[in-house]
């Protein structure tokens, strides 16, 4: 039973790039532009099916073009289908994403008919859960749903992961229900209400996390790593060291959080599991693109 159980959200990414990210009120004349699969739920159910990792999928999807490419690359990344739900009268989610010279982006998402999935989505695949070591999902499915699947898959005694992207408010008790929280610096800050600048501040905040009920913080840190805690042990750990040059880090977050899962469902150490997914992570930045960048296994391996 080393199956993951991932809960999101599916968009077409409208890929814009330039020499800079246009400011409030500024045009700027772009040099490239890419519609590919994206959306933090399906980049990292992809990541991991390339991984290797036998992945389930629950998101809900319209009936159109966008939604036809989505079934397209899970087919062919190995994403099983049979928890996604079509809805005709709803449009699949898009998202419009402008990324600099230097890798850096901005993201505005409209999450379409995933923005619907309800209570009842979760209920119609308990057997998924039940099935499942690991449950992962992020915030841009409806809150409510969220933390209901949170639930279900803690109750069924899966292994919990939240990335909180886009950061939003969760009540005080949910973070009991949560075996890894993986926010990055920003969305820390957001839980927190603090900025995080130094070494300090992070081990502050990963114990502040951990006071909150989660049972393991991995505060991801960018180009400098991330950093790991639970009560037993805490460290930092570098970023994986690339031999090719970062072109987009699109997508990036995705690939850890994706390749965390399958690390936790393969029964690696914590340590191991986490970098691991600093190397796929890596990786991801070196290619354009959202859920095409995430590596197969064996580039992975012969990285």
């Amino acid at each position: 039973m080393n199956s993951i159980c991932i809960f999101g959200v599916f968009v077409a990414d409208l890929c814009f790039f330039a020499n800079k990210i246009p400011v409030k009120g500024e045009t700027v004349l772009g040099n490239n532009y890419i519609v590919g699969p994206g959306g933090k739920g399906s980049n990292q159910a992809i990541a991991a099916a390339r991984l290797n990792g036998e992945v389930n999928f629950i998101t809900k999807l319209g009936e159109d073009s966008h939604s036809e490419m989505a079934l397209s690359i899970y087919k062919d990344a190995g994403v099983n289908v049979g928890s996604i739900i079509q809805d005709p009268n709803l449009s699949t989610g898009v998202a419009g994403i402008m990324i600099d010279e230097n890798g850096n982006n901005a993201i505005n998402i409209f999450a379409g008919a995933a923005a619907n999935l309800k209570n009842e989505d979760i209920d119609k695949n308990l057997e998924i859960l039940k099935k499942s070591k690991v449950f992962l999902t992020q915030m841009e499915t409806p809150d409510i749903t969220t933390i209901y699947a949170i639930k279900k898959a803690s109750e069924n005694g899966c292994i919990t992961i939240l990335n909180p992207a886009p950061a939003r408010k969760i009540n005080k008790d949910d973070f009991k229900l949560l075996d890894f929280f993986t926010p990055n610096e920003t969305e820390a800050e957001f839980y927190l209400n603090k900025k995080i600048d130094t070494e300090q501040d992070i081990k502050n905040a990963a114990a502040d996390f951990l006071n909150m009920g989660v049972k393991n913080i991995i505060i991801t840190l960018g180009e400098k790593g991330s950093y790991f805690a639970n009560e037993n042990e805490e460290y930092f750990i570098n970023a994986f060291k690339l031999k090719n040059e970062v072109v987009d880090t699109t997508g990036a977050g995705d690939a850890f959080n994706g390749a965390l899962a399958v690390a936790l469902a393969k029964d690696f150490s914590y340590k191991d599991a986490i970098l691991f997914a600093n190397k796929v992570a890596g990786i991801s930045t070196t290619r354009l693109g959202a859920a095409v960048s995430m590596p197969l296994l064996k580039k992975v391996e012969e990285y």
